[in-house]
């Protein structure tokens, strides 16, 4: 076995949570900004786009260097998912750094809402993907 085999059983219900999770973070978060309650800053917005950019070079070079390695079923769903939330993140930052931020906005709400989704599903599914590599199929 490879350094970065895994031993899933291709069981995905981790991906599953990390989705199901990611959405209702979202939603708080729509609400919580429609409500005013959180304030989405330029430089909260820079920083979430600073993270995915490193993030996507990251995987970028960790699957360049591991593309030999033999691997399981589940981490094609995990690195989809993975993905899935840095490009999430990385539009959804440069959308609201483009057309700002209002308070009380329903089009702002969703936005930040669907910002946050993608940031949790980048960190769910790294979680992930860290259990899939250290061979944890439960």
């Amino acid at each position: 076995m490879s350094m970065f085999g895994c031993d899933c059983s291709c069981r995905c219900s981790c991906t599953l949570w990390a989705i199901i999770a990611s959405a209702v973070i979202g939603v708080v978060a729509a609400f919580l900004q429609m409500a005013g309650l959180i304030n989405v800053t330029p430089a909260f917005l820079w920083v979430l786009l600073g993270i995915a950019v490193v993030y996507l070079a990251v995987l970028v070079v960790a699957t360049a260097v591991n593309q030999g390695a033999a691997g399981c079923g589940c981490k094609c769903a995990v690195l989809n998912a993975l993905l899935a939330g840095i490009l999430i993140t990385a539009l959804f930052s440069v959308v609201l750094l483009a057309f700002g931020v209002t308070a009380g906005s329903v089009v702002s709400a969703i936005l930040v809402g669907l910002l946050l989704i993608g940031l949790s599903l980048t960190l769910t599914s790294s979680a992930c993907l860290v259990k899939c590599f250290a061979n944890c199929g439960n």
